[in-house]
């Protein structure tokens, strides 16, 4: 079996199509039949396919069991060619590479300036990050890493309470619950990361880091600080700011078409920050005054006990964010990336990705659904092109300039596209939980729910002053062990 698929093109549209494994290839006939809706004769489309897809089952025998129906013999434009999967690098996929960057660059640089980190360092340790990945996954997947939203609401508070290095510690110890839960993926198999992480305790996580978050949107769309100590902005000037951003972004992801459609984040700063300028809000001084090339501003973790045990726990919510975006890029391309490379390595690339970046000062690193988004649009399944979005991205964080006009944006352009980003967090945690339907009035699910949730939005805190879990992290921890410890009850009927 080659490694490559049958893309087919013809009058009533285009779709993707692969035959990678026996149990599928009868299924793959039928399509491939349905688009080319008669294209050709049964005999000679039967010796095309069979040459093309290795299929050894006669098309007489699913005629035979009902499986397809012959078609009219009319001719319909139609062109078969194959689209490679591996992975190749030329120069000639640059270009591309730098569109998914561009298309991931918005929400990239929101978390460092949101948390206080660099946001050239982001860019660096996204670009190597995804490399770490690829060289780990063996560049099977094509696939983008860049900053966690997951993380802002405890970075910010342990920045604020023990400083960058400590905070740094903490995320580097959330890489490190990436690899044991690889290890456990290896060692027992993906039925694991159900059992331990349902969408009873997912949903309601997903959905407390989308609701704490929900006051620095809020805040910022006024004009003030995050954590609203201090106003910035005057109050109706940031009101309309944050109003054009806001509705830039929406109808970027509602009503634009091609690529603008996948990078509403950066269409709606791009129109906030145009409007700021109206306003006189932007100082230009720090990008005059920056060198073109400029090293990004490392910082190296200082072990926190404190910090730690803050962080570690939130690294369950991106940790199933991770399992769904596999089965989106398994959706898009057609490849199951579940068994090859296997769930296991793209959890150990994602860790190890993530514990690089903590240990050069930058955001943990997650993969980018936004990026799976373009890669849907342009039918680019060459892993190679993301290794161009990575190198693309290194060479970006040397640029003095770029990090110093990034750190220009003003707090309500970043406020109004926040409300969205932080709502749609929120939406998904909602859309996890409703995969349980009625279960979810089952006692059980409303009691691991329920405390979820009362628990994590109220910040409970568990421990001393000076090492304590609290808020999102403990909320998962008590999701994770109640789901393990309470008994199924039976079931509720109408």
């Amino acid at each position: 079996m080659n490694q490559n698929a049958i893309f087919i093109r013809t009058a009533k549209g285009n779709e993707l199509l692969e035959a990678d494994d026996q149990s599928t290839l009868s299924a793959d006939h039928q399509r491939l039949l349905t688009l080319l809706d008669g294209s050709r004769s049964l005999n000679a489309l039967q010796q095309q396919l069979g040459d093309e897809l290795e299929l050894n089952k006669p098309i007489n025998e699913l005629l035979d069991h009902g499986m397809i129906m012959p078609m009219a013999d009319k001719a319909l434009p139609a062109t078969l060619f194959t689209l490679d999967y591996t992975y190749r690098l030329s120069f000639g996929q640059a270009l591309l590479g730098a569109q998914m960057l561009f298309v991931a660059f918005g929400a990239l640089v929101l978390v460092p300036l949101l948390t206080g980190l660099d946001p050239s360092v982001a860019l660096l340790t996204a670009g190597v990050g995804t490399l770490i990945f690829q060289l780990v996954t063996g560049g099977r997947v094509p696939i983008f890493l860049a900053s966690s939203f997951a993380f802002i609401a405890p970075i910010m508070y342990s920045v604020q309470t023990w400083g960058i290095p400590a905070t740094l510690s903490g995320l580097m110890a959330a890489g490190v619950v990436y690899l044991l839960l690889s290890l456990l993926v290896a060692l027992r198999g993906v039925a694991i990361l159900h059992r331990l992480l349902p969408p009873i305790v997912t949903g309601p996580v997903i959905l407390i880091i989308g609701l704490i978050l929900a006051p620095v949107a809020v805040n910022m769309a006024s004009g003030k600080t995050g954590d609203g100590a201090i106003q910035l902005v005057d109050p109706g000037i940031a009101a309309l700011i944050a109003i054009v951003s806001l509705g830039v972004t929406v109808f970027a992801a509602l009503m634009a078409r091609g690529m603008l459609r996948i990078v509403p984040i950066l269409a709606g700063i791009t129109a906030g920050y145009l409007l700021s300028l109206a306003f006189g809000l932007v100082d230009f001084t720090p990008v005059i005054e920056a060198p073109w090339f400029a090293v990004p501003n490392f910082v190296h973790p200082e072990w926190s006990w404190a910090a730690i045990l803050f962080i570690l726990p939130v690294a369950i919510a991106p940790a199933i964010e991770h399992f769904g975006d596999m089965l989106a890029i398994r959706g898009v391309t057609g490849r199951d990336y579940l068994k090859k490379p296997g769930i296991h390595r793209t959890l150990l690339g994602d860790g190890l990705a993530t514990s690089m970046a903590a240990s050069l000062g930058g955001p943990p690193n997650t993969t980018y659904s936004e990026v799976t988004g373009a890669v849907a649009l342009t039918k680019a399944f060459n892993p190679a092109i993301m290794t161009w979005a990575a190198l693309t991205a290194i060479v970006l964080a040397f640029v003095g300039k770029l990090g110093a006009l990034l750190q220009t944006i003003p707090v309500p352009v970043m406020g109004g596209v926040l409300i969205m980003l932080f709502g749609a967090i929120a939406v998904v945690g909602l859309r996890s939980t409703a995969k349980l339907g009625d279960a979810i009035l089952e006692p059980r699910n409303l009691a691991i729910g329920s405390i979820i949730i009362v628990c994590g939005i109220g910040g409970l805190s568990i421990g001393t002053p000076e090492y304590s879990i609290a808020g999102i992290g403990l909320a998962g921890l008590l999701g994770v062990a109640l789901n393990l410890i309470l008994p199924y009850g039976p079931r509720v009927r109408d």
